[in-house]
């Protein structure tokens, strides 16, 4: 194998590792507030992070603005890997999820990297990730927009960082590893972590290897995509308690450097409501299929799949009434 390869593998390597880092970080800031010092040094790094869209505080899909303590709200978590100031980059990671006040619920969807959509203001179509790349949150927020025909009210951008040493500072997270198997460590080392399957606490590389695994999954990327989620949700519950937080400033400390948002300190406060709900978080499917363009790789979306999940967004925003079906 060249050099060549060897580094592209290794830089791929490191973006699958970003896809569910940078998500679970920002849910578990958002999510996982409670009392005391820790809200006073969470409010220093809302003030820290926040980053207000070019468009102003409300969606055009919006009559008014919303807010979280009395709105049903839409959030879309970008990861980005802008360690080297690089703030055009593509996405490595796209998460959306809507907010319904009245029946305290969340709905969630990741939006593989590679789908294939229309971006605004572009002559043909591209993945979805190059649209933050084209035109920063901004674009990506108004392509998410469009393709589902929703408002995107907030966003929350976080950068990669020192996934390992954060999961450990929870104590670790609990999820049900499906099947045996090996993968590197954070540090490229072949098969240095070894998972038994069934239910188990993992300390942070081994959720690592949990999350990025994706050719000994029978299911590919479709896999890796579930196995994302479940740690994403991980991080979330453990991080509702301040108990279960060994090292919280050091936490917070990476987060202030490496996320923005355009959430204010009130409406993360509001979002801690949800946390009773984070057990039943509904976790949504984009369905599609593999696909070659000009020997590029890209993942098509089925229409009627963007369709459904655009019905199932608007119902929960309270935008469109509930199917007579969903409604008795």
């Amino acid at each position: 194998m060249t050099q060549s390869r060897v580094s592209k593998r290794k830089r791929r390597t490191k973006r699958v590792m970003r896809t569910f880092i940078i998500i679970g970080l920002a849910s578990f800031l958002i999510l996982g507030g409670t009392i005391g010092y820790f809200f006073l040094k969470l409010q220093d790094v809302s003030s820290a992070t926040q980053q207000d869209l070019q468009r102003g505080e409300k969606s055009e899909k919006r009559e008014e603005p919303v807010s979280p303590s009395k709105d049903n709200i839409s959030i879309l978590f970008l990861g980005v890997d802008d360690r080297d100031g690089d703030l055009g980059g593509r996405t490595d990671a796209m998460l959306l999820a809507t907010f319904n006040k009245e029946l305290g619920t969340i709905k969630l969807l990741n939006i593989p990297r590679d789908s294939l959509v229309d971006i605004p203001g572009r002559r043909n179509q591209d993945k979805i990730n190059h649209a933050h790349a084209f035109g920063g949150v901004d674009l990506a927020v108004e392509t998410v927009e469009q393709l589902f025909d929703i408002p995107v009210d907030y966003y929350t951008k976080l950068n990669f960082v020192a996934f390992v040493e954060i999961v450990d500072a929870l104590g670790g997270i609990e999820v049900d590893v499906p099947f045996a198997f090996t993968e590197m460590d954070s540090h490229d080392q072949h098969d240095a972590i070894a998972l038994e399957q069934g239910l188990q606490t993992l300390n942070g590389e081994e959720a690592l290897a949990f999350a990025r695994m994706r050719k000994q999954d029978p299911r590919g990327d479709l896999g890796r995509g579930e196995r994302q989620q479940e740690i994403i949700k991980a991080i979330i519950a453990k991080g509702a308690s301040l108990s279960s937080i060994n090292n919280y400033d050091e936490v917070l400390q990476s987060v202030e450097t490496h996320l923005s948002t355009n959430l204010t300190f009130g409406n993360m406060l509001a979002l801690h409501s949800y946390a009773g709900s984070l057990h039943s978080i509904e976790s949504l499917h984009l369905a599609g299929r593999d696909a070659r363009i000009n020997g590029v790789y890209y993942y098509e979306l089925d229409p009627d799949s963007v369709r459904e999940l655009s019905v199932t967004f608007q119902t929960h925003l309270g935008l469109i009434e509930p199917a007579q079906d969903e409604a008795s």
